[in-house]
């Protein structure tokens, strides 16, 4: 009778083993997935601030002289809608915008602009010799802003290496974990 009773105890301890694993790894894994997927919120901020920071009008304007209204589109820190002093140029609106982030393509800024008797016009500029010359290629000139213009800063995504060493890890581990569950499980 002990030993159908040890036998009975020991498979529904194992029984609870297995259920409880699951519970764990599906807590776990609901827990990963969702501090992955949050935002980066800072103490002290309104959601008012936080929504506005996404993308959207930004008003620099100076009350002592006329206001224009250009947009900035692409790999900046805040891309959106600007009303700005007339006297501004590239360098105040992309300072405004919180500056190209890592994966802008600086050697191919643009001004789309539309000209009174509705042509369009597309002026192209390059910012490399400011960040990562030594020397100057030429000499750089500055674009002025007008109202409508549209500041394009083209990019792509790139990954340096510690994004790749943490994908890797990050799969490598979680392979492992499983592994562990079923080596415990059917064991």
């Amino acid at each position: 009778m002990t030993t159908e009773h040890n036998l009975t105890i020991k498979t529904i301890n194992q029984m609870n083993i297995k259920n409880n694993l699951w519970k764990f790894l599906l807590i776990f894994f609901s827990f990963s997935i969702f501090t992955y997927a949050q935002d980066d919120i800072r103490i002290g901020t309104s959601a008012r601030d936080y929504y506005r920071g996404q993308g959207g009008l930004y008003d620099y304007s100076d009350p002592e002289t006329i206001n224009i209204t250009v947009f900035v589109w692409g790999f900046v820190k805040y891309p959106g809608q600007y009303i700005i002093p007339v006297y501004s140029n590239v360098n105040n609106l992309l300072s405004l915008a919180g500056g190209p982030t890592d994966d802008a393509n600086l050697d191919d800024l643009r001004i789309f602009r539309i000209n009174k008797d509705s042509s369009q016009t597309m002026i192209k500029f390059n910012y490399n010799d400011l960040l990562w010359e030594d020397d100057l290629s030429g000499e750089i000139k500055i674009p002025e802003i007008t109202a409508g213009d549209i500041l394009l800063v083209p990019g792509e995504p790139r990954f340096y290496f510690k994004d790749y060493f943490s994908l890797v890890t990050s799969v490598i581990g979680t392979l492992v974990s499983i592994a562990v569950l079923f080596i415990t499980i059917y064991k």
